[in-house]
């Protein structure tokens, strides 16, 4: 299955049950990032796990421990004001990478809770980005 049929699936799963999906994703937090193409402008959605901050969703650059970035994160650099899907709520959001101290210290929070984000950041030489997703 290739990754765009699975995140179709993962999608749908989640729009159909309120948020909630089985699979790799069981009980974990999942959200949808609604995010343009920074070229192209295409209208993407890609579902992530994400960290509550308060009234912010962090998002996590993994992509798996790769040594490049996810499509997504250079997208919302270029497009920063999007929507994120979190349950059955749809909100409008604007995304900032986080830097420094608040960086290390929310990305250790999330390796904490869910030990594979640790992996990933011992898989590759880059440091992973956080972006903190705050309601508009």
């Amino acid at each position: 299955m290739s990754a765009v049929d699975f995140n179709t699936q993962v999608i749908n799963e989640f729009r159909e049950n309120g948020g909630r999906v089985g699979g790799p994703f069981d009980g974990a937090p999942l959200l949808l990032l609604h995010h343009r193409g920074a070229k192209s402008g295409t209208e993407r959605v890609t579902p992530l796990v994400y960290l509550a901050d308060g009234e912010r969703h962090l998002i996590f650059a993994s992509k798996g421990g790769a040594p490049e970035n996810p499509a997504w994160f250079h997208n919302l650099k270029a497009h920063p004001d999007t929507t994120i899907e979190v349950g059955t709520e749809t909100i409008a959001v604007t995304a900032t990478e986080l830097t420094g101290e608040e960086r290390d210290r929310l990305y250790e929070r999330q390796a904490s809770l869910m030990p594979n984000f640790r992996e990933y950041q011992e898989q590759t030489s880059r440091k992973i980005p956080v972006v903190a997703l705050t309601p508009r």
